[in-house]
């Protein structure tokens, strides 16, 4: 197997991982749904979280959606498949630590060790919306329509978007968009801090951030991502602290950070290789 190009799906490919320069390009690929998931989809995009995770070779990661849509939410048909089962049985059981399925499948992004960045377009409604909130940074074209769509169908937001969403958003601003299920402008969402920046290539904008990131010391990003989940958690200020000072002790002399001394002393990019 290459471990460079991997595809997920078990019907046929729903997640597309390419690797290169260090950077992990994960594409939705179910374009004729405009991505939209169901249980395969969320299966695949776990997948793909998971075989990551553990590459000390990665250094950033660019989320984004082939065809129409970054992704459109929860695939219509499986309400369907989820009338015929048990809602006790489906979502209560927490199959990833904390999470369920559905969860995870956004929950992994975040949880992953270095950062991501998602590339919006289209939509990115419901599921789709709670998968964007899971990348550390949301580029999105000024066209793109944004929702928390849960609403809609009679329902509330179950994929970790309510773990997500109050770290970006207002409490009136999540509340509106939560009881109205209201799509919102790229604009709009920029103004709300809901979307990070508008480009009007935002694969293009999001590819060239990966490479700018995954051009910084590799230790030294993964220690700030992790610190600021940690500050980000509401843990008490003693330790966010503590572990301010352990992560610099941990980085000060390193391999990498005196490579990047090196580098700009000569003018050079870092060679981290």
């Amino acid at each position: 197997m290459d471990r460079n190009n991997l595809q997920f799906g078990g019907d046929g490919p729903r997640v597309r991982v390419e690797i290169r320069d260090h950077v992990a390009h994960v594409t939705l690929v179910r374009s004729g749904k405009m991505n939209a998931v169901d249980t395969d989809m969320a299966r695949s995009i776990i997948g793909a979280g998971e075989a990551l995770s553990g590459r000390s070779d990665i250094r950033a990661v660019v989320l984004a959606g082939e065809g129409r849509a970054f992704c459109a939410g929860l695939d219509v048909a499986s309400f369907t498949e989820f009338a015929g089962t048990d809602p006790e049985a489906r979502v209560m059981p927490r199959t990833h630590g904390d999470a369920n399925l559905y969860q995870q499948l956004c929950l992994v992004w975040r949880e992953l060790p270095v950062p991501v960045i998602a590339a919006l377009h289209g939509v990115a409604f419901g599921a789709g919306l709670q998968l964007a909130v899971a990348a550390d940074v949301r580029i999105a074209h000024p066209e793109t329509q944004l929702a928390i769509m849960e609403a809609k169908w009679g329902l509330v937001p179950d994929m970790g978007g309510m773990v997500l969403l109050p770290r970006l958003l207002r409490s009136d601003v999540l509340r509106l968009l939560t009881y109205t299920a209201r799509p919102v402008t790229a604009a709009q969402a920029l103004d709300w801090g809901l979307v990070t920046e508008i480009a009007e290539d935002p694969l293009a904008a999001a590819q060239a951030l990966a490479t700018e990131i995954a051009g910084k010391s590799p230790s030294a990003m993964r220690a700030a991502k992790a610190l600021i989940a940690l500050a980000e958690s509401g843990a008490p200020a003693d330790q966010v602290l503590y572990e301010e000072s352990r992560a610099q002790t941990g980085l000060i002399g390193g391999k990498h950070q005196m490579e990047v001394i090196a580098a700009n002393m000569a003018g050079r990019a870092p060679d981290f290789d």
